[in-house]
């Protein structure tokens, strides 16, 4: 059995345990020998999480979840991709998630590389033009006031990758259309360890 059935229990179980987190109360769930005995036949998480790689922005640890507890992506910049949107297809599809979680944080690495490459007018080489060019939609939004802070540019890009999933995943779309599943975005804060919620396919989970 899932640790929550709904997309509103999935949240309220990702709340409890960051608010654990930042308490330094974590109760270290679903850790031990036992746990690793009962996956062995199969997984059966309740949300999948697409994170920022950057490594202070560790899921598990944040919202004190353990082994099998949640499908977790991670790309700097938290980047959406065809190869993200098939892993998450196939945790809604297969795994039946009840929820899905884009996962920014403050002072963003990949955001900053954004900002400075549309600053200069100079794009980095390699790779890392991909991550560029993937997140400069959301850095020069119409939506963000003239002032933008960096961090009001990662609240953005958080929102508007979360905005993008169910927009071009039909089968995504179709499980939030049911109210089977959800898509939210979250911001994290470093320093106070709290994740904020600043986007929800359903209202209610804002409430």
């Amino acid at each position: 059995m899932t640790l929550a059935q709904t997309p509103a229990q999935a949240w309220q179980y990702l709340t409890e345990g960051n608010a654990r987190f930042v308490s330094g109360q974590r109760s270290h769930p679903h850790q031990d020998a036992a746990r690793r005995a009962e996956l062995v036949s199969g997984q059966n998480p309740f949300a999948a999480i697409l994170g920022c790689a950057d490594s202070r922005l560790a899921a598990e640890i944040i919202f004190d979840l353990g082994l099998g507890d949640a499908f977790v992506i991670r790309t700097a910049g938290q980047v959406l991709d065809d190869a993200v949107l098939g892993s998450l297809e196939y945790a809604a599809g297969e795994l039946q998630i009840h929820l899905i979680m884009v996962l920014g944080h403050d002072s963003c690495g990949a955001i900053k590389a954004t900002d400075q490459a549309l600053a200069s007018g100079s794009m980095p080489a390699g790779f890392v033009r991909n991550l560029v060019e993937a997140i400069l939609p959301s850095v020069i939004s119409p939506h963000l006031p003239a002032d933008a802070s960096l961090n009001d540019k990662v609240v953005e890009h958080t929102r508007q990758t979360a905005a993008r999933i169910t927009e071009q995943s039909a089968l995504i779309r179709e499980k939030v259309a049911a109210g089977e599943l959800a898509v939210i975005g979250v911001f994290y804060h470093l320093a106070e360890g709290k994740a904020e919620l600043v986007f929800s396919s359903d209202p209610a989970l804002a409430s």
